[in-house]
């Protein structure tokens, strides 16, 4: 997975409480994570040891479909 601070719909609002931004200070290049640091972050999560990760990624709409840009879930 990869997770680039910069394209999040949440950036700036759930910053403070995301997984990246409290273990690794919202890299600027973003950062890849393989299956087994994803299964370890969200671990951390569930115990409760750091915040979840908070990533929204953006949708790109085709122009023309009547539709806007959004975050999904």
């Amino acid at each position: 997975m990869h997770i680039d601070c910069h394209t999040c719909v949440g950036r700036g609002l759930a910053c403070d409480d995301c997984v990246i931004n409290v273990l690794l200070s919202r890299p600027a290049e973003g950062v890849d994570l393989d299956d087994a640091e994803q299964t370890a972050f969200a671990s951390l999560a569930d115990a409760g040891l750091v915040p979840p990760l908070r990533l929204v990624p953006i949708v790109r709409i085709p122009p023309g479909s009547g539709q806007t840009s959004r975050g999904i879930a």
